[in-house]
């Protein structure tokens, strides 16, 4: 039985859902269809989905890149005070 799990379409932070009832072997199936094309941020997790038991695959989101406390927009800052009396 042939399976399709569409790795080459996905780019990173984006994931696809297959309803399963054997978890373990979608799951190998699936991140071994992910070799050849050597996404090393395949990831899969168990999951329900619609009320469907089965596999979550996504792709690992890229990290966010630290934002510098001296900017102004930082959170947890307080807006600049205007000089007008």
């Amino acid at each position: 039985m042939p399976s399709y799990f569409p790795w080459d379409k996905l780019e990173r932070g984006q994931g696809f859902f297959v309803p399963a009832l054997d978890l373990d072997a979608t799951r190998e199936a699936g991140l071994l269809a992910a070799v050849p094309l050597r996404l090393k941020d395949a990831r899969a997790t168990y999951g329900i989905r619609d009320g469907r038991l089965g596999v979550l695959f996504y792709r690992k989101a890229p990290a966010r890149p630290e934002r510098d406390e001296s900017s102004p927009d930082a959170p947890g800052q307080a807006p600049p005070a205007s000089d007008q009396a």
